[in-house]
Order: structure tokens, then sequence, then C-alpha cells
């Protein structure tokens, strides 16, 4: 009973962590994206419990999983425009 909800924030963690390594200057501090990551698919592992019932323990992770992508992918911040020198002329 416990595992689903453990399992769904550990995985949320280290999906937070494979972001903060993949796009550490587009991302907020790491305690935002540590917490969005767990948050994230906590909720996600709550929804597809909601959504599938009991007894589908894979599907409910990889569910959590995808929200908690999701959920991360809204901290990430757009590229800086630099000004070109022709646009600077």
């Amino acid at each position: 009973m416990i595992l689903v909800p453990l399992g769904s924030a550990v995985l949320g963690l280290a999906l937070a962590w494979v972001a903060l390594r993949s796009l550490p200057h587009r991302l907020p501090s790491r305690r935002a994206v540590f917490t969005t990551g767990a948050l994230g698919s906590l909720f996600g592992a709550y929804l597809m419990h909601s959504v599938l019932g009991p007894g589908h323990v894979v599907a409910t992770l990889i569910g959590a999983v995808l929200i908690g992508a999701v959920t991360l992918s809204l901290l990430v911040r757009p590229r800086s425009r630099r000004l070109s020198r022709s646009a600077a002329a």
C-alpha cells in the first residue's frame, strides 16, 4: 500500500535529478525542481490510481513518471535571446 506512493516519489526525485543534470541553466533552484518532481509524481500516482483502480502498480508508476515529467517541463525557462550583430546594426 505504501510502496506505490514511495516508489512514485523516488521516481520523481530521480526524474528531477536527471532534469537538473541535463538543463541546469534553464531551471530554477534545485529545491524547487526536486519538490516539483516529487509532488508531480505523487499527484500522477494518485490520478492514475483513481483512474485505473487498485492492482495496476506498474501502470500507475508509469503514469506517475509521465505526469511528473510534464510538471517538471513547466519549470523550464526559455533560452535567453541574444542580439545578433546584424540585428544590432
